[in-house]
């Protein structure tokens, strides 16, 4: 599926349910066919379960994780 433009969404903010929404969404659109980039900023720790998820829709889906060590 082709869009004429692209989408960006950010989610930010205090309390739970960011990285949940905003995985949900990505993994729905690369499922559908479109092209994902997630940039997540983490705080630390790792590894991430969804990063692994992601690695079995590439090369729809990419997530690249930049923050604290």
């Amino acid at each position: 599926m082709k869009l004429d433009q692209g989408c960006i969404q950010v989610y930010t903010g205090n309390g739970k349910g960011k990285t949940t929404a905003a995985l949900g969404l990505a993994f729905r659109a690369a499922g559908r066919g479109f092209q994902v980039l997630v940039i997540q900023f983490m705080k630390g720790g790792g590894p991430y379960g969804e990063h692994e998820a992601a690695k079995r829709l590439a090369p729809e889906l990419t997530i690249i994780a930049t923050g604290r060590p």
